[in-house]
């Protein structure tokens, strides 16, 4: 069955799921979140609000008191986060005040009538409910499916990896990762593996969605378990948590799947209890400069009323709201790189739908879909189609935009979003690659989506990242990953319907990328020879790795021990292959494949 033609009325009437029938995720919980008035500098303690201005909160304690709410700050304590800001940690200019955020607790049934009569209080700038976020996932087209098996208790913890006694060992399905594969039907992951760093080593990718088989069997070696929240008890969350860190981080061996980054540390935050922006903001807390967040969820928008739909249309990104926008301004002015998936819309997030204001939004936001605007820093990953033929079905030209998925001048890369094999069952189902009573032995071939393209693109920004460390390299900022994602890859291309200017972007090209990230002043070349200076002359300079390139001596100073026994091993081999770039007699970089 082929994609390149939409059903009547649009992609994904007739519903994204099995058999054309149409399946929602079970939805988080709305969220009311209120803006405080800066001038009011409320506090929230165990006594109430209090306002540091003095100014008059006796309205709004006793509103709270008598509909039995809490206010909570969003973002933790509003004193801390003034001083991080005082501080200087963020670019204060540009990331909006955090500590003016505060999410209602109670009520819930009741956040519509809640919010007018909130934003009417003194103290309170508005207050906006947000839809609950699902996965930003989409059902497989033309194959049959096993009928529902639903598993509410999962072996998430404990006996990791381990089968049943008896049962058979899981094939290799690599060679179904046709994204492994050399540009332009892959991101050439497999070129990056033989790189010094290319499996993403040292670097560090936090998944916030909604729940996680952490028990699976292809998920053993660098998986850090759950970091924030509590994972929702629901196959369907599991199968789709699994299936992302599948593609990112599943263990490289003789059986399953290979993730893109495998050598990479994933870590997954439950967005519940805290909500999505809370959530995002406490992984961006965890991580360094450098490392990851990806963002797996999308919420029903404007162009519908932001209704929950079963066939997503008119989902968009998390960041157009003012709490997500904040929360993923503040990780990326940290250095953290955030990956969001575009969302399964079908929408041009070019549309002037996104840039009326909601009367209940603060004042001072801006349309973040809008290049104009102030953007939030984060990659949106669109879904391209797999090249036809893959697993003997037909989307359409390879890279084109897939009918699903949001598009325009915003989105920055894109990954395959149809026919990716990953770890993990289908939806609410055991896997349609391999199913049986194990569930940790679970795979698929169906992993699709916004969900299943932008794991790809983390993927490769990790393998980047690691190799930019083992470098001894500047890794990339949030601006430069984006710069070079749209710098570089395999050009998206038209479908019927669907040109290249409904932009979702290149497909990365891990290859390509290296040699964009090289500075302009940087010559390159193979080392002829090396002298591994360990008593260096005179004394008072550092230990140096000196290699032999283009006619001249080139210094490393300090090689850490894992690269000095990489040039060893290369030049013991007698076929050395020592590819490095320098910028006068200093090696600025080096990779090492043989």
């Amino acid at each position: 069955m082929t994609d390149q033609a939409e059903p009547a009325g649009g992609p994904g009437a007739s519903g994204p799921g099995p058999d054309g029938a149409g399946f929602t995720y079970r939805p988080g919980e709305q969220e009311l979140i209120v803006v405080a008035r800066p001038e009011a500098r409320l506090r929230a303690g165990t006594q109430g609000i209090r306002s540091a201005a003095g100014s008059d909160v006796s309205a709004l304690n006793m509103f709270l008191t008598d509909e039995q709410l809490a206010l909570e700050p969003l973002f933790g304590n509003e004193e801390r986060l003034h001083a991080t800001a005082m501080q200087g940690t963020t670019d204060g200019d540009d990331v909006p005040d955090l500590a003016l955020f505060y999410r209602v607790r109670g009520g819930e049934s009741r956040a519509q009538e809640l919010r007018s009569r909130m934003a009417a209080l003194p103290g309170i700038d508005t207050a906006y409910v947000k839809p609950g976020a699902v996965p930003a996932s989409i059902g497989a087209t033309g194959r049959p499916q096993p009928p529902p098996q639903r598993q509410e208790s999962s072996p998430e913890a404990g006996e990791s990896g381990r089968r049943k006694e008896g049962a058979p060992v899981t094939p290799d399905f690599t060679g179904r990762q046709g994204y492994l594969r050399p540009a332009p039907e892959g991101v050439d992951a497999q070129w990056a593996w033989q790189r010094l760093g290319g499996s993403g080593e040292g670097v560090t990718v936090i998944d916030i969605e909604g729940a996680w088989q952490l028990g699976h069997e292809d998920l053993t070696a660098k998986l850090a378990g759950v970091v924030i929240g509590t994972p929702i008890q629901d196959v369907a969350w599991r199968n789709h948590g699994t299936a992302v860190i599948g593609v990112l981080g599943g263990d490289r061996n003789q059986m399953g799947i290979s993730g893109i980054a495998p050598e990479s540390t994933t870590a997954a935050a439950c967005f519940q209890p805290l909500g999505t922006a809370a959530t995002i903001h406490a992984a961006a807390e965890r991580l360094a400069p450098g490392d990851i967040i990806l963002i797996e969820l999308h919420r029903p928008g404007p162009r519908f009323d932001f209704e929950p739909r079963d066939d997503q249309k008119g989902y968009i990104a998390l960041e157009w709201w003012p709490d997500d926008y904040a929360a993923i301004r503040h990780a990326t002015a940290k250095g953290v790189i955030v990956v969001g998936a575009a969302g399964n819309g079908a929408e041009s997030l070019d549309d002037a739908v996104y840039e009326r204001r909601p009367d209940e939004f603060p004042e001072w936001w801006r349309n973040p879909f809008n290049p104009s605007n102030r953007p939030s820093g984060a990659v949106l990953v669109g879904a391209g189609a797999p090249p036809p033929g893959t697993h003997g079905r037909d989307h359409g030209p390879d890279r084109s935009r897939l009918g699903f998925s949001n598009y325009g001048a915003r989105v920055d890369a894109q990954g395959w979003g149809r026919e990716t094999t990953t770890t993990g069952g289908f939806w609410d189902r055991p896997g349609d690659l391999q199913g049986g009573a194990d569930e940790i032995a679970w795979y698929t071939d169906a992993f699709s989506g916004t969900s299943s393209a932008s794991p790809i693109v983390v993927g490769a920004l990790a393998c980047l990242q690691g190799m930019l460390k083992a470098a001894g390299q500047q890794l990339m900022t949030p601006d430069r990953a984006r710069a070079v994602l749209r710098a570089t890859g395999s050009p998206q291309q038209d479908a019927p319907g669907r040109p290249a200017s409904q932009r979702i972007g290149n497909r990365p090209d891990i290859k390509a990328a290296v040699t964009n990230l090289l500075p302009s002043a940087v010559g390159s070349g193979r080392a002829e020879r090396y002298w591994d200076e360990l008593l260096p002359y005179p004394p008072e300079l550092p230990p140096r790795l000196r290699l032999f390139v283009a006619g001249e001596w080139r210094n490393l100073n300090d090689p850490s021990p894992h690269i000095r026994q990489a040039v060893h091993a290369a030049f013991a081999g007698g076929h050395p292959d020592v590819r490095v770039w320098f910028s006068d007699d200093e090696v600025v970089g080096l990779v090492v494949t043989g």
